[in-house]
């Protein structure tokens, strides 16, 4: 049994943790994993390619398990895999170009709400603050900055001084926020879309000799080692890992005959220094859930 795992880039920890979690859920299963990942980063054109590279294989892959990487621009590709008769299971975005079996995600936007308001919270309801956002186009980032702006509009003390796109890259976010501060005196908080971009985040206000309290979404050791340090405030655990082992999961099971439930969503979970420790160590040892462990 052979699965064809579709991420988005190379760049962000959550893929490659995505990865792993495909591959721990396809050894478990006596299944094997064929990665496809865009070089250049959330590439329609690129994992468009990909999946046609991935339809060409002789034998052909018996399942796609497929994080789509724009909400249409992969759309003729993702309907070539349906014309071919496979199946698909969703992870990360949704598959919305043709029918899949299931769907496994995070709510990015109670995501974004929750962690936006944890750090309003922490400001008591005062305070301006910079939003980072991911891909201007991204699914996720276009979820999470909807709700960011939510939470913002219920504490009328929070004022919204910017927002810049960070693209889910560390250095990206980095040399923005930097413009971004040179001509800004007053800054106590960013609401960054992913916590690689927080990182970058950190780094730019270090160069600048400056403070703020940073929040992100991923849960990425390097935010956990941030937040056991004291620089950053908390995080929101989007489990890549776990969607991407669900998701490789019910496609095995699919493929045995097995019913799998059309969607499966993990809970809000903040990370912050009183509650750290579960998530401080490598992907490879963090644990997973089955599906039968969330079913119980």
């Amino acid at each position: 049994m052979r699965l064809a795992v579709f991420t988005k880039n190379l760049t962000n920890p959550a893929y490659g943790a995505a990865r792993l979690g495909a591959e721990r859920a396809a050894a478990l299963c006596g299944a094997e994993v064929l990665h496809f990942v865009p070089q250049k980063g959330d590439d329609p054109e690129e994992q468009s390619a990909l999946i046609d590279q991935a339809l060409a294989l002789t034998p052909r892959p018996d399942a796609f398990v497929l994080s789509p990487v724009h909400a249409s621009k992969v759309d003729p590709a993702i309907r070539r895999i349906a014309a071919a008769g496979i199946p698909m299971v969703g992870f990360v975005n949704p598959i919305q170009a043709a029918p899949s079996v299931a769907y496994v995600s995070s709510d990015d936007y109670q995501l974004a709400l929750a962690i936006a308001q944890y750090l309003f919270a922490h400001l008591q309801g005062q305070g301006r603050v910079l939003i980072v956002t991911g891909p201007e186009e991204s699914f996720t980032s276009l979820e999470r900055l909807r709700g960011f702006r939510e939470a913002a509009r219920q504490h009328p003390g929070i004022r919204i001084a910017g927002v810049i796109a960070g693209d889910y890259v560390r250095e990206v976010a980095r040399d923005r926020t930097a413009t971004w501060l040179r001509d800004k005196p007053q800054l106590e908080a960013c609401l960054v879309a992913n916590d690689i971009m927080a990182i970058g985040v950190l780094d730019a206000l270090d160069a600048a000799g400056r403070t703020a309290a940073v929040v992100g979404v991923n849960a990425i050791p390097q935010a956990i080692e941030a937040i056991a340090a004291g620089r950053m405030l908390a995080t929101a655990d989007f489990n890549a890992m776990q969607m991407a082992y669900l998701a490789t999961e019910c496609a095995v099971r699919h493929l045995r005959g097995e019913k799998v439930p059309a969607t499966m969503e993990l809970p809000v979970q903040i990370v912050d220094h009183g509650n750290y420790q579960p998530w401080s160590q490598p992907y490879a040892q963090r644990p997973v859930l089955t599906f039968e462990q969330l079913r119980r």
